[in-house]
């Protein structure tokens, strides 16, 4: 049989979490998404959005539109890795892994800064999040494919 085409693996050999794992790196490339289109045009509608975090708007608007390009690149490789996750290929979970991994370290940036509750639960999140990735039962299921 081809690379190209595999069965899919039965759905009981999922680990449990497998799916929620997926769901948040394409809601994550969506909120990206969200952030570079708000950011290259902003005074919109959709700045609104940024009540919930107006601190790092401002931020990040005061460095231009140029910010928006960081944001699109990070939307792709969410995508990619959501895709790739849910396909799951080899490639999906390094690169799911490699974007968590970076986000804890901006977490603890964020929190040596002296930004500590932010910086904590980030490290807590993104923590959690690797160690439920990197489990045995999970890596082995992306063993079994290409």
């Amino acid at each position: 049989m081809s690379g190209a085409f595999r069965p899919a693996s039965r759905p009981q050999d999922r680990p449990l979490g497998y799916n929620a794992i997926g769901v948040f790196l394409f809601f994550g490339a969506t909120m990206a998404s969200y952030a570079a289109a708000t950011l290259a045009f902003p005074g919109t509608i959709l700045d609104r959005g940024w009540i919930l975090n107006p601190v790092a708007h401002q931020q990040l608007a005061t460095l231009g539109r140029v910010m928006a390009f960081p944001f699109m690149f990070l939307a792709l490789m969410l995508f990619l890795a959501g895709l790739g996750w849910f396909r799951q290929r080899r490639w999906g979970w390094i690169l799911a892994i490699m974007i968590i991994s970076m986000n804890l370290l901006g977490d603890l940036f964020n929190a040596f800064r002296g930004e500590w509750l932010k910086g904590a639960l980030g490290v807590l999140i993104a923590g959690g999040l690797l160690a439920y990735m990197t489990r045995p039962q999970v890596r082995d299921y992306f063993r079994t494919t290409a």
